[in-house]
């Protein structure tokens, strides 16, 4: 009985944990809005990440903050291409880009006041 218990308890945690969230990157868009001069926030994200899941949060709250930014975020494991494309190795990385370069990456970080600082 302790181990079903234990087994429940577990499943639990991880469905809880889950993102609800699409990937919005494509190509298209992310070089149409390095030519319009635009800052492009990529987040790599797993929806299984508690990492992540905390990033989400603050990268919502940043897309209301930040109006001219333009917000894209694709799932490391099902999007292996765009991953490629972007150099991005791992779950949980903030990568931004201005004048059609890259300018700031970050891995793991939950700190809101560290990641506003990195999309300014």
């Amino acid at each position: 009985m302790k181990k079903i218990l234990i087994l429940i308890t577990l499943v639990f945690n991880f469905s809880v944990t889950a993102i609800s969230k699409e990937t919005t990157f494509t190509k298209g868009i992310f070089e149409k809005s390095q030519l319009d001069g635009k800052t492009v926030v990529i987040h790599s994200w797993n929806k299984t990440c508690t990492t992540c899941a905390r990033q989400v949060k603050i990268l919502d709250k940043a897309k209301k903050d930040f109006k001219d930014v333009i917000f894209l975020s694709f799932e490391q494991t099902k999007d292996r291409d765009i991953a490629k494309f972007l150099s991005i190795d791992y779950w949980t990385t903030i990568v931004v880009y201005r004048d059609n370069k890259e300018v700031s990456r970050s891995i793991g970080q939950i700190n809101k006041e560290k990641i506003y600082s990195q999309i300014n």
